[in-house]
């Protein structure tokens, strides 16, 4: 069992290091450069090594634990009750050692080099997404600008396009040509998009636990390989509840005096997956995906009474914790309708 704790405060190229005992004595701190860190972390006694799960920490958490250290991850918001008074490097570095000595505190898995190129790709084609919604509402107020109105949505883009090549439309030859352009600007990352999409269904089909996670209705390419890139080993929560906690997927709680006050979903876990699994279930609850729906079912039930957003919520809370039971069991999905029939 490792004896000392090394703190570290990452950066880009001074590292704050806090080194203290198991009990806390505080045993010296250290600012070093980026490579007098590597050479100060092949020196020490196997250690236990802790970062704030910050961009760079699932990198120096692979690096270190080839270093024969055990690294742990602490997110910043546990970090941050911990730092006295004043903020900087040093403080940080010693409230990360105190708030990883505290017997209730929860750790981040650091990600391996695959989870993080998926996340990669993933993030490479949300980003494209972005942009291509920034044109197109670009060319939706120029064509504003000048009179023609279009509701929201990449869905109207062909009207645009028919209303810009119309030469009857009055549209001055420098606004048609900045139009034009626009026009070239999301056809660009269209192509880029599908591109991206493509692939990620090709890791997706790649990936036993992908295609295990297809299984399940509204789970569809993007969120299984979500779920593979973002989310953490399933061994870690305790039950299926505690995943969808960590998804922000249950109601944030006002409660005190033994009164229970439930609010608004908390949105205090790994954004994507929540995201997509809320779309997953709305396309459940759509005209054609209500026909499968069995009468009498708790979300027939629920859709009898609740608007539809909320029993959304409720259905994607119920998708994380079938995910859970899923992956933790080894097995692909079953309808808890024919389960029960059965």
């Amino acid at each position: 069992m490792q004896n000392m704790m090394i703190g570290v405060d990452l950066a880009k190229n001074v590292f704050q290091v806090h080194v203290a005992s198991r009990a806390g004595e505080v045993q010296y701190r250290k600012k070093l450069s980026r490579k007098q860190f590597s050479a100060f972390m092949a020196q020490q006694e196997p250690s236990l090594v802790i970062f704030e799960a910050c961009g760079s920490a699932h990198y120096w958490a692979r690096e270190v634990e080839a270093l024969d250290h055990e690294v742990r991850l602490i997110a910043p918001q546990y970090v941050r009750p911990f730092v006295k008074r004043q903020k900087n490097d040093a403080a940080d570095a010693e409230a990360i050692v105190i708030a990883a000595r505290q017997p209730e505190m929860r750790f981040v898995e650091p990600k391996t080099i695959e989870q993080q190129s998926r996340a990669a790709v993933f993030r490479g084609r949300e980003r494209l997404v972005h942009q291509r919604t920034a044109d197109v509402n670009a060319l939706r107020a120029l064509l504003y600008e000048h009179g023609h109105v279009f509701p929201a949505g990449i869905r109207h883009l062909n009207r645009m396009t028919a209303l810009i090549e119309e030469k009857t439309s009055g549209l001055p030859m420098l606004i048609r040509e900045e139009c034009k352009d626009l026009q070239a600007q999301i056809a660009e990352k269209t192509a880029r998009i599908t591109e991206r999409t493509a692939k990620l269904k090709t890791l997706a089909a790649q990936s036993n636990k992908a295609r295990r996670l297809q299984t399940m209705p509204g789970v569809g390419p993007l969120t299984a390989v979500a779920v593979e890139a973002f989310g953490p080993d399933m061994a870690q929560f305790k039950t299926g509840r505690d995943f969808a906690a960590w998804l922000g997927l249950v109601p944030k709680q006002h409660s005190s005096g033994g009164k229970e006050r439930l609010g608004r979903m908390t949105k205090a876990g790994q954004a994507d997956i929540r995201r997509l699994l809320i779309i997953g279930a709305m396309s459940r609850l759509t005209w054609l995906g209500r026909r499968a729906i069995p009468e009498g079912s708790w979300l027939s039930r629920m859709l009898a009474r609740k608007p539809k957003m909320l029993v959304a919520i409720a259905l994607a809370n119920k998708m994380a914790r079938q995910i859970w039971a899923m992956l933790t069991k080894n097995e692909n999905y079953r309808d808890p309708a024919l389960a029960v029939a059965a």
